[in-house]
């Protein structure tokens, strides 16, 4: 099946039934009861490889049917939920976390994760070198006690990219695991287990639910890495509302309708940017300027509704405030992947390459409203600037 069939019919439950309804019904539950002695002992066990219905923090029926629609699409082994995607960056990082160890991450990780290294990786022993958001010099970096290359591609803000199956080449032949968070092409643009690595990560938050009011995270991971990390989120007791599950499952319906048409509007807001006096730079993946171009191309189907400028120099970081301000079809909002559109002034998070000096910086999440109305609003703030 190509992802629009999968999309539209895994996920749903057991299809051998006679009668049942489209879409998976929502079980809450907590206490699961059992027959008898062993039968509780039976899926005690059964759960050690099996997604099997045993105690509602491990997940119920609605969890597992979101799962395994992930992994389909990803090409993974098992998944696992959270309640939000920073959750399941930290459970990466957690799961090989020891005293020693050292970690590599690019430097266009989601800001947050840069926190948990400050606040407590650095606390219990573990060393942490940001490298290029690229990863060109990752084999550099390498060190024999290296255990995780934790990478995001495209990046968070800039979208760099990421040569992933030559990162991958690299990390294994030093027995590293890669773990990706693939948040930008959520299941469908990009599919990073068949191209090396080992670990996905996605905050479904953004568009696999598509209708901003769901958080969530999820890791797919390969065969030989679930062997290292199922154990973990059990006893941190992280898990994710069947509810929200419920949520998730009906937006990624229509994820890939969604995700060409926020493509389709950003490439025309694109075209319009690239007619402005007053922007410098259009941090764009399709674009033929945008670094590493050749590899985007070669390895995604497509790129999402994310758009950031810099503006020309000159215009203070003041002028950039005010011309957010001024948009009217443009909401003010940390997230993205909804559908409505967003913009927010910005600045890189980086500590391997210096953007101090560069812009101020505008990111846009470009919405499914009217894309002529979208542009129009971009000009009249546009022009205001200037004035």
């Amino acid at each position: 099946m190509q992802l629009d069939t999968k999309l539209t019919h895994l996920g749903r439950g057991d299809d051998n039934l006679n009668v049942r309804p489209v879409n998976a019904p929502v079980m809450r539950a907590s206490t699961i009861l059992f027959k008898n002695h062993d039968a509780w002992q039976a899926t005690r066990k059964a759960r050690e490889t099996q997604r099997v219905l045993s105690y509602g923090a491990r997940g119920t029926c609605t969890n597992f049917e979101l799962e395994k629609l992930l992994c389909e699409l990803e090409g993974g082994y098992r998944a696992q939920l959270f309640p939000t995607g920073l959750a399941s960056l930290a459970m990466v990082l957690l799961n090989y976390a020891s005293a020693g160890a050292h970690f590599i991450i690019t430097d266009a990780i989601y800001g947050p994760v840069r926190a948990i290294c400050e606040k407590f990786l650095k606390n219990v022993d573990i060393q942490v070198d940001f490298i290029k958001a690229d990863a060109s010099d990752v084999e550099s970096k390498i060190r024999p006690n290296t255990k995780l290359i934790l990478c995001e591609s495209p990046g968070s803000i800039l979208y760099e990219i990421i040569d992933l199956p030559k990162l991958c080449e690299i990390a294994h032949t030093h027995n590293i695991p890669v773990a990706i968070d693939s948040t930008y092409s959520s299941g469908y643009l990009l599919h990073p287990i068949k191209l090396g690595v080992d670990i996905v990560v996605i905050a479904a938050t953004k568009y696999l639910s598509g209708h901003s009011d769901v958080t969530m995270g999820a890791v797919i991971i390969n065969e030989k890495e679930w062997k290292n990390f199922d154990k973990l989120p059990e006893i941190f007791g992280f898990t994710a509302s069947p509810d929200d599950a419920y949520l998730v499952l009906r937006g990624i319906r229509t994820l890939g309708v969604r995700l060409r048409e926020h493509e389709k509007s950003a490439k025309k807001i694109v075209e319009f940017l690239q007619s402005r006096k007053e922007i410098k730079t259009i941090f764009y993946p399709t674009l033929k300027t945008h670094p590493n171009h050749d590899v985007f191309i070669r390895d995604h189907l497509g790129a999402n509704g994310m758009i950031t400028i810099e503006f020309n120099d000159g215009i203070s970081k003041e002028s950039a405030i005010k011309f957010v301000d001024d948009l009217e079809l443009f909401s003010i909002g940390a997230s993205w992947g909804g559908y409505e559109s967003l913009a927010t002034v910005t600045v890189p998070p980086r500590t391997a390459s210096d953007w101090s000096k560069r812009g101020p910086f505008v990111r846009f999440h470009i919405g499914l409203e009217d894309v002529g109305d979208l542009i129009a609003d971009l000009a009249r703030a546009l022009d205001k600037i200037l004035k």
